[in-house]
């Protein structure tokens, strides 16, 4: 289950229950809730966070929602969207996610359509009509259709009983992937003759980008829930690379695990193109040298990114999601939504430019719940160049320049995050979990599940930098950017030092023989694990953090990583067996226990039902049904209609359109 029951809170942060809810009739909603979960989709209880969230709406109160990718974010406006009179309009930012989705509530016998620009007018306005005539409960738009005429006209006129925003953050300039589109959602909503109930959601958003949606999006008294952005089925790896080992590296990951569907993001298009073209080759030719059937029709790897005409995106995508490809390079163009649940690994094969942007794109791993495994190969060069992008970068034509510098200081904070990720020599689940605001629980800080917790890696003792660093922030009174703090410790000699006094301070020079680099990187790590506080604004200034007095005790002692751990090879320690993936010896051992030899014989044989299924459907497999729920069907071996409606993941529509199949190749199995 991803993630766990955080604070649940008003937008004047007065805390309430996240699991009851008030409203007429609480019980004999609560229970119509869960009825209908279990119909359309085939569980018998909500997860975190989930029940408290379709109760506030179907009592009337606007929602934010903010869990992880794979927490099931969609069930809490699908069972509203089930049981309140009146349709549903869902605003999602991509084409394909909305097909994924109409495409899997239709099998799941709730009646969804979408409206976007695959359609001619002819095909949207049958749709309309239909939706008009209350044949469809939930309508899937692009924000960008808000502004047309014709859908004003058609939503003055139908009773909408909710509207639902997903990917919300896109609404924040503060946030991954802002499109400007979302600014006029808010006035959308306006224009109504009836304000519906509003539901927004995210996997991604700080707490500023949480006050942006709330306010942008016009959301009223809402109920804002963070269910906890731990995702403890994945494995976090960070490993250090030279450019000229990581294509290796990744096809070597590849071929040792056949089976698995996995994303390689790269950040340039050239890179997709070239890596995707070496891994069809490369990966063959270590199969065959291991003894393996090196033969295959389909390619390994698509690669996938914005330069690609539509058709050659839509094919590549399509080819990854139905299974027929394995494996798609792109750069990040690709995967907003992307509702594929058996991605097994995503490995970065360049540093991200904010840890928002790692979270999303490696929380497309593990999905349906399983373990998978997060890979990030990173180097100084990276660095180099996400800083080099920053400042070349014009940002945003419609903000002024003194706009677009706060904008730009608060993306060199985003990296500097980043940045302290590869670094850390910390848990990387805490870390993670720490930066997006989420307190400590008082569990053991060793997780067991990512590289730093399992491996040994070599580290710098910084120890006397991080004092001499706080102590320059007391000198200069925290009144002063990181710029000023490394420039007086380094003793500069610019103007604006001298000019100001900087260099009378007794830290001045201190640290003249330590390599600009190195105080930067410590004094970004030391504000990630909150020994300072950078604020935010125009001229962001460098205070003390929560930890701050730990720097005078005698004991203190302070470390960042230096170099990648010791057996970071891809067939190495996490990645030598299939049901490994994710890498931690005790998830391993679980599933073996869980899974006899029969049941992965078992499951391989559910596994080509479902694509034969999904081939004659034309849809993707992971509609028909997810890995999750063709193991608990190994585990339980289902014998009647109304043994396999025990099966997660199983509903009435379900069971009618594919029971007797599946029922019959477990019977076979026996």
């Amino acid at each position: 289950m991803a993630g766990t029951t955080g604070t649940v809170e008003t937008a004047d942060n007065a805390d309430i229950s996240g699991n009851t809810y008030v409203m007429n009739g609480a019980g004999g909603a609560a229970a119509r809730a869960l009825a209908a979960l279990k119909r359309y989709f085939g569980y018998d209880s909500f997860r975190p966070g989930q029940e408290g969230l379709v109760g506030t709406i179907m009592s009337g109160r606007d929602v934010l929602g903010v869990m992880p990718t794979g927490a099931g974010k969609s069930v809490c406006y699908q069972i509203p969207a089930a049981l309140l009179p009146g349709i549903t309009i869902v605003i999602s930012p991509l084409i394909s996610l909305m097909r994924d989705q109409v495409d899997g509530l239709n099998d799941a016998g709730l009646n969804a359509a979408y409206i976007n620009t695959t359609q001619d007018p002819d095909e949207q306005g049958m749709v309309l009509a239909q939706a008009a005539a209350g044949q469809v409960k939930l309508l899937y738009v692009a924000p960008e259709r808000l502004e047309t005429e014709r859908f004003r006209q058609f939503a003055a006129h139908v009773p909408i009983a909710l509207i639902a925003v997903d990917e919300a953050h896109c609404v924040s300039q503060w946030g991954q992937d802002f499109r400007s589109a979302y600014l006029g959602i808010g006035e959308f909503i306006a224009s109504l003759p009836q304000r519906p109930t509003v539901a927004a959601f995210t996997a991604t958003a700080t707490e500023r980008v949480r006050r942006d949606i709330v306010t942008l999006l016009g959301l009223r008294d809402p109920v804002v829930t963070v269910t906890g952005f731990d995702r403890p089925n994945l494995y976090f790896d960070v490993i250090r690379m030279e450019n000229k080992h990581k294509a290796a590296w990744v096809a070597q990951y590849i071929a040792v695990h056949p089976q698995d569907s996995g994303i390689v993001y790269c950040s340039t298009r050239k890179e997709t193109e070239a890596l995707a073209e070496s891994l069809n080759s490369t990966v063959l030719q270590l199969r065959a040298a291991a003894g393996e059937d090196a033969a295959q029709s389909e390619p390994i790897a698509v690669a996938y990114h914005g330069g690609m005409l539509a058709d050659q995106r839509g094919r590549a995508q399509r080819d990854f999601v139905t299974d027929r490809v394995p494996v798609v390079v792109a750069t990040n163009a690709f995967g907003m939504g992307i509702d594929k649940s058996n991605v097994r690994f995503v490995i970065h094969h360049n540093m991200p430019e904010s840890i928002e942007a790692y979270y999303q794109e490696a929380g497309r791993a593990g999905r349906d719940g399983e373990p998978s495994r997060c890979t990030l190969l990173w180097n100084e060069g990276d660095i180099v160049t996400r800083r080099r992008l920053l400042d070349t970068d014009n940002g945003n034509e419609r903000l002024n320049p003194e706009e677009r510098e706060v904008v730009r200081m608060s993306r060199r904070r985003l990296l500097d995050g980043m940045i302290g990720y590869c670094r850390t020599t910390d848990c990387l689940h805490r870390y993670m979990t720490r930066y997006f605001g989420e307190p400590d629980d008082g569990r053991d800080a060793r997780c067991g599940n990512c590289s730093n917790c399992q491996s040994t890696f070599e580290t710098i003792d910084v120890t006397d930098i991080a004092r001499a660093i706080s102590m320059c922030v007391h000198d200069v009174n925290q009144g002063f950017g990181s710029g000023k703090i490394v420039a007086v410790l380094r003793g500069s000699r610019a103007q604006d030092v001298v000019s100001r006094g900087l260099d009378r301070c007794p830290t001045y020079g201190m640290l003249r023989d330590v390599p600009e680099a190195r105080v930067r990187d410590v004094l970004s790590q030391m504000a990630t694990d909150g020994f300072l506080f950078i604020s935010e604004g125009r001229l962001p200034t460098v205070h003390f953090g929560a930890r701050a007095g730990e720097t005078r005790d005698e004991g203190f002692h302070y470390e960042i990583k230096r170099v990648e751990r010791r057996h970071g090879n891809a067939a190495g320690h996490g990645g030598t067996s299939r049901r490994g993936v994710g890498g931690p010896d005790a998830v391993a051992a679980q599933e073996a226990a869980e899974l006899t030899e029969g049941d992965e014989a078992l499951f391989e044989r559910l596994r080509a039902l479902r694509r034969t299924i999904a081939q004659e459907i034309g849809k993707p497999p992971y509609i028909v049904f997810s890995d999750k729920t063709l193991r608990d069907m190994c585990a339980k071996r289902p014998a009647s209609p109304e043994e396999f409606l025990e099966v997660n993941g199983v509903g009435e529509n379900k069971l009618n359109l594919y029971g007797e199949r599946f029922l019959a190749a477990i019977a076979e199995s026996v």
